[in-house]
């Protein structure tokens, strides 16, 4: 474990926040967030497909003014860890089984840092589908709070057939490693502009997003290989078949949702005991990265869940 680069100015996370390396259990190398300060405990947060360290410094911020210190991750592929292709701007896994590795890792790290407990988990996106598995799995968290898990992929009914099959067939054909139809190397918040943008509906945490990946591009990531799609449709259909685990939690969507697929978050929500849904009325994917009036109320309804379950 030893330090790992960090752009706190990027970040803009609460003061003595730094970034560790360390390694899976396959030795692929990670990198970690970690803001310490946090006298009611820790929150672990998992990611999104894209994502990085920095992007969680306001999020860190906001949960450290509720007294929560958080650790969080670079999967592999993405970020500054270790990248499994030629082109580093494929977003690529084999099979959802190595984040797993990743956050089994994780977790261990955060004994190794001696950060407070109890421990929380709070989960965006790809970090959703990670993070539930991780769950049913029996990962050691008190509560957890879900933000537009990736419980389903949002696509038109007629192209699901195709993904499968397209993705399936690049596997057997060891195609996997090219992208996914409709995508390629360049990073969305770099290049959309902010009318019509899928990620949040507040103009200063987009230009915020867009601002770490065009200062740093080493951070950024393009579109999924069909690899990476393949093993996502196969853990989210063998996730659907799981009942959900017996652990308190909140999963937070907006009305505007056009990144996951909704219907699987819905259902899930309704089968969970113990587990509540929030809408969020006029907020895109990125609940955590929307207006301030959102935002605030996503993280009391996280600080409020955490603190019944410590």
């Amino acid at each position: 474990m030893n330090e790992a680069p960090f752009y706190p100015h990027l970040a803009d996370g609460p003061e003595g926040g730094r970034a560790v390396w360390f390694h899976a259990a396959d030795q692929v190398r990670l990198r970690a967030g970690v803001w310490a300060q946090g006298s009611k405990g820790t929150v672990i947060l998992l990611p999104g497909r894209t994502e990085y360290v920095e992007k969680y410094g306001r999020a860190a911020r906001d949960l450290e003014q509720r007294g929560f210190a958080t650790l969080t991750i670079d999967w592999r592929g993405q970020g500054l860890a270790d990248r499994a292709l030629a082109d580093p701007m494929t977003g690529h896994v084999q099979d959802f089984v190595q984040f797993q590795r990743d956050l089994d890792a994780l977790m261990a790290l955060a004994d190794q840092l001696g950060l407070p407990e109890p421990r929380y988990l709070m989960a965006h996106s790809m970090g959703g589908c990670i993070g539930l598995r991780g769950l049913i799995r029996g990962v050691k968290v008190q509560a957890a709070v879900f933000s537009a898990p990736m419980w389903g992929i949002s696509m038109a009914a007629a192209m699901r057939p195709v993904a499968t099959l397209l993705s399936t067939l690049s596997v057997w054909t060891r195609q996997n490693h090219r992208y996914a139809p409709g995508t390629g190397p360049k990073t969305y918040v770099a290049e959309a502009p902010f009318e019509g943008n899928v990620l949040t509906s507040d103009p200063d945490m987009f230009a915020y997003m867009r601002n770490q990946v065009t200062t740093r591009p080493e951070l950024s990531l393009g579109g999924p290989s069909l690899g990476w799609l393949h093993a996502a449709l196969t853990e989210c259909h063998a996730l659907s078949l799981l009942p959900a685990p017996a652990i308190p939690a909140i999963c937070a969507l907006g009305t505007n949702e056009r990144v996951v697929d909704p219907a699987p978050v819905h259902l899930r929500m309704q089968n969970w005991r113990g587990g509540t849904l929030t809408m969020y009325p006029g907020c895109e994917h990125e609940v955590l990265m929307e207006t301030p009036a959102a935002r605030q109320r996503f993280y009391d309804a996280a600080a409020d869940l955490y603190a019944a379950n410590g």
